[in-house]
């Protein structure tokens, strides 16, 4: 563990409720000693779980929050009205313990799909958690995995002394639009609730969104950040600045993590017409199963980034388009020569990066993601069974 501690007001605890099977911690919290201002951005798959929707329709509200519910191994998702009813009584539950209104608690569920929870011993979790409080996240960001092999979290500090702390988990059913992940920022700085919300879209796009592992998109999955003000008020432009990069560190640490995962696949597009069909471009080569197959063989085959780049949407002049693996040259409007041992040996790395130039404008995008192995297929095939 890292050692890491939340910004000045916020505290969490974290436990085993007995959720999960493996009787790993499953069930946890923050909360903070004031009102936040926060930030919100749920799946957009239609079928979003209960969780999602309530946070969804606090969020309309404008309502502040005090307090973050998360539990781990059991998704409440497609649960019918019971689960929904089952996530209030969380939020409720929570609630009464703090002595905070229930809707100012968030809640996040993630885990399998389809079963109900145990809402005996959810219950008698969220009862003692409060006696758990301290300002450790190290043991909030292991409580919130499932299917992680660590857990994972960014931190930085502001000019101010405001601190940001990011906790996320993801490790399959990710790609854009969202993904099975949770990403959740605390931060003690005093940041206008308008301002925010306006910036954090955007932010997501070029974070959270620009990830994908296997092109499923979860009932589940949502970004949030709280901001407590304790620490007073901070540059607007150089927080969001800070906000987007522990994000897009969590981002990157959620891609290389992905199930099965032997490297992370980083692709960066430029000349594009907009940030948009950039994104699109680098996104569609990072969720290509061909193009992730190549990359976990160490295969410098060019012609699958060729072939994403067509299918994505994205226009591209094929004449100026170039391409490149690991730095190497490989495509410059038409093939060029190089030498094919020496940039397999380059792909046998952490991360291996495709540079992209679509030739038609000056806008860029970077999107990540993972090779594919197949230990992912077993992973997926043996989650309930």
């Amino acid at each position: 563990m890292s050692g890491l501690t939340f910004p000045t007001g916020f505290t969490a605890a974290a436990m085993a409720a007995g959720i999960k099977p493996s009787g790993k911690t499953d069930l946890s919290g923050v909360t903070s000693a004031h009102d936040c201002t926060w930030a919100f951005a749920g799946t957009r798959s239609t079928t979003a779980a209960a969780c999602v929707t309530r946070n969804r329709d606090l969020y309309a509200h404008g309502a502040p929050v005090r307090a973050l519910l998360v539990n781990a191994g059991n998704a409440n998702a497609a649960t019918g009205r019971r689960g929904a009813n089952d996530n209030a009584d969380m939020a409720d539950a929570l609630g009464s313990v703090l002595n905070v209104d229930p809707e100012a608690v968030l809640t996040a569920s993630t885990g399998i799909i389809g079963h109900l929870l145990p809402m005996d011993k959810v219950l008698s979790g969220i009862e003692h958690l409060p006696d758990e409080l301290d300002s450790a996240a190290d043991p909030f960001a292991a409580a919130i995995m499932t299917t992680d092999t660590h857990p994972k979290t960014a931190s930085v500090t502001l000019s101010s002394g405001a601190r940001i702390v990011g906790t996320a988990k993801g490790s399959g059913m990710i790609h854009p639009d969202m993904a099975t992940m949770f990403a959740f920022a605390f931060t003690d700085a005093a940041i206008d609730q308008t301002a925010l919300r306006e910036a954090f879209p955007a932010i997501v796009n070029r974070t959270f969104n620009a990830v994908t592992v296997d092109g499923d998109t979860s009932t589940n999955d949502m970004a949030v950040v709280l901001c407590n003000g304790e620490a007073g008020p901070a540059d607007l432009t150089e927080f969001l600045t800070a906000l987007e990069g522990v994000m897009r560190d969590l981002a990157r640490q959620i891609a290389a993590d992905g199930e099965g995962a032997t490297k992370l696949l980083t692709v960066q597009v430029s000349g594009a017409r907009t940030e948009a069909e950039a994104l699109a471009a680098a996104r569609t080569c990072c969720v290509s199963p061909l193009l992730k197959s190549a990359v976990h063989g160490n295969d410098p085959n060019w012609g699958r980034v060729i072939m994403a780049v067509g299918r994505s949407g994205a226009q591209a002049d094929i004449e100026r388009l170039t391409v490149s693996v690991q730095g190497h040259p490989v495509f410059g409007g038409k093939p060029l020569p190089y030498d094919d041992a020496q940039v397999s040996a380059s792909m046998k790395a952490e991360e291996v990066v495709f540079t992209i130039d679509l030739g038609v404008g000056d806008a860029r995008g970077e999107a990540w993601g993972c090779d594919l192995s197949a230990e992912y297929v077993s992973i997926n095939a043996d989650y309930t069974t």
